[in-house]
């Protein structure tokens, strides 16, 4: 079986969920983000060769047809570029009906690797990257440990543009808690119009056991955002995006973890996301869902 293959857990992106999902590394090379559960069990590992290219064999016999593959773990960019490639021309060798290869980047591995490089590796099919910007603005980042500034994770994304990658970023609304975010939201809004990622993910905060954020929050340090809160913290960072008219960011904020449901194209949509919101806030929709929250977990809706 196919599951026999994977080093759990596995997580992927939502826009991944009909990729073949290969691990060429376990776990993060950062993993001290405050707000992130999701591979303190792993320690990272970059996989040997010969074990990712008899993987790649086994899910070629179990596959007939796959035109998109995404690179697991939290960071396979890390990797060295000369082994990379290795996997990369075997994907090619093995999948020739692939259109799409894309992974996760964090900025110290996109600044590590050279121009050239990243143009042999967008060369050889990896054409859209996800990268957490978290948050726009330096004091917020310092405080969930992110291990980047704003300055740097600019330099990458745009670093990635320039050599014709795809970018989809996402943020985490809430993130800061009950605390003022008027600086998150506005400069997290900022750098979104520097950076004009293809696509814009807005997360809420969700506090996961044995996170740093759980930890405060048992100790009453940390106090999660309302409903209310954060909507009002997501329509500052929409009211902040500032692009011009012939650019297009896809933006969705419908993941589990939202409170409200917006999808929809900016600028073109952006009047119309922040009405969306308005109407919410105006009608208490946000207050009763968040009641529910309270009461039976927001993944449970």
């Amino acid at each position: 079986m196919i599951d026999s293959v994977y080093n759990y857990p596995l997580y992927r992106p939502p826009s991944e969920a009909y990729s073949l999902i290969i691990q060429i590394t376990l776990g993060c090379s950062h993993n001290k983000c405050t707000f992130c559960n999701m591979y303190k069990g792993k320690q990272f590992t970059i996989k040997p060769f010969d074990q990712i290219k008899s993987e790649i064999d086994f899910f070629r016999k179990q596959i007939n047809f796959i035109d998109k593959i995404f690179l697991a773990d939290g960071d396979a960019l890390i990797m060295k570029t000369e082994d990379l490639v290795k996997i990369l021309k075997y994907i090619n060798l093995k999948f020739p009906e692939v259109k799409r290869i894309s992974l996760y980047a964090s900025p110290r591995s996109i600044l590590l690797k050279t121009e050239e490089e990243l143009k042999q590796i967008r060369e050889l099919g990896v054409s859209l990257v996800y990268i957490g910007l978290e948050s726009g603005d330096n004091e917020t980042l310092k405080e969930i440990k992110k291990g980047a500034t704003v300055e740097e994770i600019t330099e990458a994304s745009l670093k990635m543009k320039k050599m014709g990658f795809q970018l989809s970023i996402t943020v985490i609304a809430g993130i800061l808690g009950n605390k003022d975010s008027t600086n998150h939201a506005v400069n997290t809004g900022k750098v979104i119009s520097k950076i004009i990622p293809e696509y814009l993910g807005i997360l809420c905060l969700v506090v996961h056991p044995e996170t740093d954020i759980d930890i405060r929050c048992k100790k009453g340090e940390f106090i999660e955002a309302s409903g209310d809160q954060i909507m009002e913290e997501i329509k500052m960072i929409i009211e902040n995006i500032n692009i011009p008219e012939n650019e297009k960011i896809i933006f969705r904020s419908n993941h589990a973890s939202n409170y409200l449901n917006l999808r929809g194209n900016l600028p073109e949509d952006k009047e119309e996301l922040l009405e969306e919101i308005n109407y919410a806030l105006s009608n208490d929709y946000i207050r009763k869902r968040n009641e529910k929250y309270l009461k039976y977990g927001r993944n449970g809706f």
